[in-house]
Order: C-alpha cells, then sequence, then structure tokens
C-alpha cells in the first residue's frame, strides 16, 4: 500500500497517565521509582512503540517537582550543554545522531556520571546493535535495559478510542477495523491519521464515517492541480 503523507497537528500531552503499560508495566513501575545516581535506563522499540511518549512523560513528571530535565535527540543543535543545576538527561532515538552528537552524548555521559544524575536514553535497538560509537554504546548499556512490548489489538482500539473519546469524535467499529485492517498498527501513525480524519471532518461538516475517510485517503493520494 501507498504511504499517505499525514500532516502533523496538534500533539496531546504526553503523560504516564495516558500511556497504555499493556505488558510494559516492570518499565513503568522503574521509572516511576528512577532517582538521581540510579543506573542509566536504556529503552528501545521500533516506531511507534511509545519510546518518545514515555520519555516525555518522565520529562513532564521530574519537571513538575522542580528538577532541571536536559532534552538531546538529533533535532537538538551542538553545542549540547547541560542545563543548570541539572537532574535527569534524556536521549531519544539515539541511533539518529550523527558523529558529532555522538561525541556530545558521550561527553554528556561523563559529566552525568561525575554530577550523580540521572540519564533515560532511547533507541530502535538494544545498545549492541545500534550503529554508535564503541564508547557510547557501552555507557548506553552500563544499566538496565527494557523493549518495550507491542500492544495487543484490543489495547490498540482502546487507545484510538480514549484518543478519539477526547476529541470528541464518534469512532464507529467500522471505521476502527477499517483503521487496522488497512494500515500498520503503528500508534505514532494511526493517531497522526486520526488526528487528519479529525480536521477532515471538521472542515466538511461531515460525521467521522468509512466513506469520509476513504474520500480523505483519496484527496491524500491525488496529484495537486496544476496552475
Amino acid at each position: 500500500m501507498k504511504q499517505i503523507p499525514l500532516s502533523l497537528g496538534p500533539e496531546p500531552d504526553y503523560t504516564f497517565a495516558n500511556f497504555l503499560p499493556g505488558q510494559n508495566a516492570g518499565l513503568l513501575a522503574h521509572l516511576d521509582a528512577l532517582r538521581m545516581s540510579a543506573p542509566p535506563v536504556f529503552v528501545w522499540g521500533g516506531p511507534g512503540s511509545g519510546k518518545t511518549h514515555l520519555l516525555r512523560a518522565l520529562a513532564e513528571r521530574w519537571q513538575s517537582g522542580g528538577a532541571q530535565v536536559g532534552w538531546y535527540d538529533a533535532q537538538t543543535p551542538l553545542p549540547w550543554e547541560l542545563p543548570a543545576q541539572p537532574s535527569l538527561l534524556l536521549m531519544d532515538d539515539c541511533e539518529q545522531f550523527d558523529p558529532g552528537q555522538q561525541h556530545a552524548a558521550f561527553a554528556l555521559f561523563v559529566e552525568a556520571a561525575t554530577q550523580g544524575l540521572a540519564v533515560v536514553a532511547s533507541g530502535s535497538a538494544p545498545p549492541v546493535d545500534l550503529a554508535l560509537r564503541e564508547d557510547l554504546r557501552t555507557r548506553l548499556a552500563w544499566g538496565p535495559t527494557f523493549a518495550l512490548q507491542p500492544l495487543a489489538e484490543h489495547e490498540v482500539r482502546a487507545v484510538l478510542r480514549r484518543e478519539a473519546d477526547r476529541r470528541g469524535i464518534a469512532l464507529s467499529d467500522e471505521v476502527m477495523d477499517y483503521l487496522l485492517t488497512r494500515f500498520a498498527r503503528d500508534l505514532k501513525h494511526l493517531m497522526r491519521l486520526l488526528d487528519q480524519l479529525d480536521e477532515f471532518a471538521l472542515a466538511s461538516k461531515r460525521a467521522v464515517t468509512v466513506p469520509l475517510l476513504r474520500q480523505m485517503l483519496s484527496d491524500a493520494q491525488s496529484p495537486p492541480d496544476n496552475p
């Protein structure tokens, strides 16, 4: 099936409360109990598995308690510097770091160890399998590593239903079935699709139905008119 480009709408809040744990309750309990000077934690999983959601939720939790959090990903421009009085360092999608960012990430690990900071990082695979410089891979693997387990179908349905209810969308079982049988059960992309469907329904002043969804997808695939 052709990949349909989807526009990004406003992002929802990323909290532990709106993360459905599924088989990942042990990871959530570990992050909930995380304190400074704890061994670094590494979380890995495929696209849309919830890695970034968890890291953002952790940042929100610590910041709401008055802690200073440093966030670093491939879109964070160099130089990478610690915030004033840091408590928690978060490194998202480490496999996307370029050589300069990998060097900066290693330097941050050294500073974190010296200052007793908590570190949580994420990637698409276990540290040993990431194409990163050896010293960084070693440090990413210093502490516990958790593989995010995918949600079962009924759990994916529950997440979509909850988000639809939050938006005030009447999401029928027929629409839900259409989404889950024609698209990968990747929550990141399903949420984007739901966001676009919400905007399309509002613009069309029509209820969310399978015909409306088909029309939206058809419009997205159609080439633009020539001027």
